[in-house]
């Protein structure tokens, strides 16, 4: 029997994602598929070193992936490393809903050709673009599949280290491969960001723990647990915990908690007059900072950070009102001054306008106080790197292009916030740091 020869078939990861020809790959002793991707010239081998990159994208969540997909689109080489959908797999409690709306959670591609609502329809799940809320699970498949057919090219791997260097940046991953791109976007969300009150910090995680630790809350079962916040994540915790057999009691320092209003549908021309839909919530403020980010990248610096900060204040969903409200207890105007252990369990002492009030005892102490964006907090970013980086309240200073102050270092997502708006904090804002920054690196790639 004649031995079969050697096959070399060229083509691109996109291809093979996408053809049935192959049957899952050969299967002859001796064939090999030598993979080659436009987009990925890493998988080109020179002497055993991996080839350089243009691009590289680190994340492969609704920023990263929305990137990838229109730099494939403009033929821009490039490489995306990451867990697709990570965060919302491991840090987003199992039975949530987001508080965005149906049409402003989509992943986006440049032709529009796989928003969230095609996903449901193929899959036959319940979709409306307004008025349904969108469950975690659903996001988190309608996203992975979003990878696995336009963004084939995600490598599943984590970056350990990224230092500069004379051709752009040196990247290391886990598995100790090491190159260099000459650009480098960070689309990491915010992750790296949870923020914990000092006074929680000394406690050991079997006490205290941030709300991203918690994808399954099963564990809390009739157990007594404090979440300290009143947004959205606090008051969804409280309701997922009180549904796991938990008993949750929560401390703000709020006067009250506000939640979402029920949208009203069909609405009137008055009402949409009032309160315009936007990607991020009803309202004009909301409208301009969805439609005109680079219009709000010209306002005076101080004006907005204002606005970043002060804009959408902490809000629960309208989906879990009747869960929360009655149901579990709140400590209003109360901030929780001292924390103790006793045996199996903790002692908090809320203050009440410098006062005072009923300590309370519980198993567990969940903080669902949001994140705040720091620079240093990326670890994997070079100390020497990280320095030269101009920052304003420890975020960095981007160019209307999302380029930092260091040529060729990008930030997309919650650490441009401060620089294109509160758009930045959610998904539908990634539609327009991909379309910006491929048409910038487009623009520049022709140019040379």
């Amino acid at each position: 029997m004649t031995t079969p020869p050697t096959v070399f078939a060229f083509c691109s990861l996109r291809e093979v994602a996408n053809s049935s020809a192959l049957g899952g790959g050969p299967t002859e002793r001796n064939a090999i598929i030598l993979l080659y991707s436009p987009n990925l010239s890493r998988q080109v081998k020179n002497e055993g070193k991996f080839l350089d990159s243009e691009v590289t994208i680190i994340g492969a969540g609704p920023y990263g992936l929305s990137l990838a997909a229109h730099l494939a689109g403009r033929n821009v080489r490039f490489r995306i490393i990451g867990i697709p959908m990570e965060f919302w797999r491991s840090a987003m409690p199992e039975g949530m809903s987001l508080k965005s709306e149906g049409f402003a959670s989509s992943i986006y591609d440049p032709n529009g050709s796989f928003s969230l609502a095609q996903y449901c329809v193929d899959k036959g799940l319940p979709y409306a673009d307004v008025g349904l809320p969108v469950t975690r699970e659903t996001f988190v498949s309608y996203g992975v599949k979003f990878q696995q057919r336009l963004v084939p090219e995600v490598e599943q791997r984590l970056v350990t280290s990224v230092v500069a260097n004379e051709e752009g940046f040196s990247v290391r991953l886990d598995d100790g491969e090491e190159f260099t791109t000459h650009k480098l976007i960070l689309a990491i969300g915010v992750g790296h960001f949870a923020h914990t009150p000092p006074v929680f910090t000394p406690l050991s995680e079997d006490f205290a723990t941030h709300s991203s630790r918690h994808s399954d809350l099963s564990g809390f079962a009739n157990q007594d647990v404090a979440i300290i916040g009143s947004g959205a994540s606090a008051l969804d915790l409280a309701a997922l915990l009180l549904r796991a057999g938990a008993r949750p009691v929560v401390v703000t320092r709020g006067a009250t908690i506000v939640f979402h209003d029920r949208p009203k549908l069909p609405r009137g021309l008055g009402s949409r007059l009032r309160a315009p839909s936007s990607g991020i919530g009803p309202g004009w403020r909301s409208l301009f900072y969805c439609r005109c980010p680079i219009l709000f990248h010209y306002l005076p610096e101080r004006l907005r950070l204002r606005q970043t900060k002060s804009h959408l204040v902490p809000a629960g969903g309208w989906f879990i009102k009747d869960a929360v409200k009655g149901n579990v207890p709140v400590f209003y105007n109360s901030e929780v001054e001292e924390v103790s252990v006793n045996g199996d369990f903790l002692l908090l002492r809320p203050a009440r306008g410098g006062a005072r009030c009923q300590e309370l005892k519980v198993d567990h102490v969940i903080t669902a106080t949001g994140y705040a964006v720091d620079i240093d907090r990326i670890d994997f970013l070079d100390e020497s790197l990280r320095m030269r980086i101009e920052t304003v309240e420890k975020t960095p200073v981007l160019s209307s292009s999302f380029e930092s102050s260091i040529p060729g270092l990008y930030f997309v997502g919650a650490a441009a916030a401060n620089s294109f708006g509160p758009v930045q904090r959610f998904a539908f804002g990634a539609r327009f740091a991909a379309r910006r920054i491929t048409r910038i690196l487009v623009k520049a790639a022709s140019s040379r």
